[in-house]
């Protein structure tokens, strides 16, 4: 499948741009034999544009541990290194 497209031949088979956007992805539109345009699918565009939390709203939104929670920390000894 075509995925790079001059950009008469894009106007002439739009309809065949889009259905190879929801397809295989991707179509890149060329103007002067130069990219210039990508045409893809909401579903592509929605996962690139979404915004994404920071850091510091991940780790706030994280499950918060009980007041009773403990953990133990392991008891094995470091191992010995040779100078």
């Amino acid at each position: 499948m075509n995925t790079s497209w001059k950009l008469q031949d894009a106007k002439a088979k739009f309809s065949q741009v889009v259905e190879n956007a929801l397809k295989t992805g991707p179509q890149y539109v060329t103007r002067r034999g130069q990219e210039a345009v990508v045409i893809l699918s909401v579903k592509e565009y929605k996962k690139i544009t979404t915004k994404k939390p920071t850091l510091k709203e991940f780790l706030l939104n994280c499950p918060k541990m009980d007041d009773g929670f403990e953990f133990e920390r392991q008891k094995d000894c470091p191992r010995d290194i040779e100078f």
